[in-house]
């Protein structure tokens, strides 16, 4: 691991601050490494408001979505809700529909599959909506793209509202309203909304009209704080809200569907971290191993013996994609071992056999073992498909366009993309990608990085500093979870591997014969003879609470431990 020290801020900036807040110079210095350099800016950090959310007419053509579905009610027109199948999408289509249909009984949803018509608009989606005399489509989380796809939805006389998150192209689709704040001629102040955010944006414009405010909408809220931690979307300014006023629904008046998941888990208070490693997983498991439907049918559903038949569905499904992933993933790090070159820039690995479903989760998995951006193929039809990975700073979006000529199509982003390409183009595909990636990534780039807030004494590690740090959550993107580091520890010298085949490192550290403080580490059980025999060591961590048999300590979460020079 790369230890990435952040650069400290100015003194004078830490200590204007700190005295302004009253508080010790270390949260000042974390606030302010989070830009909040002002006592109005960290109230509004601290105690996020509803009043903080932006008018939603701010975005560019919410008047002509608004006044479009206004004029479908009154005129008693069939509306599809249409979204794509992972999270963000099928949150999203929860949340308009069940919100519609509070008012109005003529609403539908559709959820493309996966595996027949792909991401996004789709021409059977669209001719399902002709088929069952629907008159307006509306779009969510996908369709900024879909130019062709509108157009031959009005050929029908169908009309689109796209609520949408991802960056347009040159070029919009031609439909009634195109909601999507990273439009280069949107000024809405926010733009890092998911597309549950935007369906939420929508729902606030529709309930402004019908005299409600926010606290009607609260609930839901659960809705669009899932999908914003699945999404990893920046938990900063309006998410931040979001957020925070959607965990506190998940863990007070949950809907139907969550209750019934939540049940399952077995855990008092949800953070964002729950929510994205045991809730969204659920979820996106319907759409990778049966349908997406099934995941709205979950979030839609008020009867709770329904909804507790849904949710051990949807739980089984994620039971047999958990199964399938490590059995996959097994297989594939066999592969990478097997044809492994001592300067590989890249794993890229093929199994005709393997799960369409879950080959993004792989190419994630692999990553953690061979730091390298990463592909994995399985077969589609007549074609072969793959979802690909990158590591952090390097654009795999581009790699892959200086490979154009070898792929039939492809789409993502910086960090994750997929791809279609024809069998017998595999091997030069293979060998382009490797040598395009040899050729411009800064092999820096190769070695994980841990980026590390401040440097710290054990001793400041105090029941108080948690506190704050507690207030300081939802963490995400834009606001992780503070990471500190440390020089010169001690263990107490009943260091151990816990976990199986002491794969967990579980310790007790002290500095300068202060207290011992518990600390766990995962998956560095590897590293227990650093801390041996009462060796100095160094250490990366984060701070977290430890509930043991109804007592609370604090612990020590280890990320990385290294010799003390």
């Amino acid at each position: 691991m790369r230890w990435t020290l952040k650069p400290k801020p100015e003194p004078k900036q830490i200590k204007a601050l700190a005295h302004a807040l009253k508080v010790d110079d270390l949260i000042a210095q974390l606030l302010v490494q989070r830009g909040i350099s002002s006592y109005e800016e960290a109230k509004k950090f601290f105690r996020p408001k509803l009043s903080d959310l932006h008018d939603p007419f701010l975005m560019k053509d919410m008047d002509l979505a608004v006044t479009r579905i206004e004029s479908a009610i009154a005129r008693e027109e069939n509306i599809l809700i249409y979204g794509d199948y992972d999270v963000d999408g099928t949150t999203a289509v929860a949340l308009v529909s069940s919100y519609l249909m509070t008012y109005y009984p003529n609403v539908a949803t559709y959820i493309p599959d996966r595996y027949e018509e792909g991401y996004g608009v789709s021409y059977q989606g669209i001719d399902f909506a002709e088929d069952n005399g629907f008159s307006l489509i509306i779009a969510l989380d996908c369709g900024i793209k879909a130019i062709d796809k509108v157009q031959y939805a009005a050929e029908k006389e169908i009309d689109f509202i796209i609520c949408d998150h991802h960056r347009p192209g040159d070029q919009l689709p031609i439909a009634v309203a195109v909601l999507d704040p990273k439009r280069e001629d949107c000024d809405y102040p926010y733009d890092e909304l998911c597309g549950c955010g935007v369906g939420f944006k929508l729902i606030q414009a529709l309930g402004s009209r019908r005299d409600k405010d926010i606290q009607d909408l609260l609930s839901y809220l659960d809705l669009v704080a899932t999908a914003i931690g699945a999404d990893i979307v920046p938990i900063t300014g309006e998410n931040r809200v979001l957020a925070h006023y959607g965990l506190q629904v998940i863990n007070s008046c949950p809907r139907t569907g969550f209750k019934a998941i939540i049940e399952q888990l077995k855990k008092k208070t949800l953070t964002i971290t729950d929510v994205v490693f045991t809730i969204a997983p659920r979820i996106n498991a319907a759409g990778r191993m049966k349908h997406g439907q099934h995941a709205v049918n979950l979030l839609t559903e008020t009867d709770d013996a329904q909804a507790r038949q849904f949710a051990e569905e949807i739980d089984a499904y994620n039971t047999h994609r958990r199964s399938l992933d490590q059995e996959i993933t097994e297989e594939a790090l066999e592969q990478i071992k097997e044809n492994k070159e001592e300067e590989d820039y890249t794993s890229v690995v093929y199994n005709k056999n393997w799960h369409k479903g879950v080959i993004g989760i792989v190419a994630s998995r692999l990553i953690e073992t061979y730091y390298r951006p990463t592909l994995v193929f399985t077969k589609s039809g007549h074609k072969l498909a793959a979802s690909a990975r990158s590591v952090k700073g390097f654009d795999v979006y581009n790699a892959l366009q200086q490979c154009a000529d070898c792929i039939e199509q492809f789409g993502g982003h910086k960090y994750a993309a997929g791809l279609t390409l024809q069998e017998d183009q595999y091997p030069a595909f293979k060998a382009r990608f490797e040598k395009v990636v040899s050729e411009t990534i800064d092999t820096s780039l190769l070695t994980p990085e841990i980026l590390i807030d401040a440097q710290v004494n054990l001793e400041d590690m105090t029941p108080k500093l948690m506190r704050v740090l507690k207030q300081m959550a939802p963490f995400g993107p834009g606001n992780m979870s503070p990471v500190f580091m440390t020089d010169n520890l001690k263990d107490s010298g009943y260091a151990k591997g816990v976990g199986e085949h002491g794969k967990h490192l579980k310790l007790a550290a002290s500095q300068n014969n202060t207290k011992a403080m518990g600390g766990i580490g995962f998956n560095l059980g590897q590293k227990l003879p650093l801390v041996m025999q009462r060796k100095p060591f160094s250490a990366v961590f984060s701070l977290e609470e430890n509930e043991w048999q109804g007592n609370v300590s604090l612990q020590l979460r280890v990320k990385d431990i290294r010799a003390t020079k």
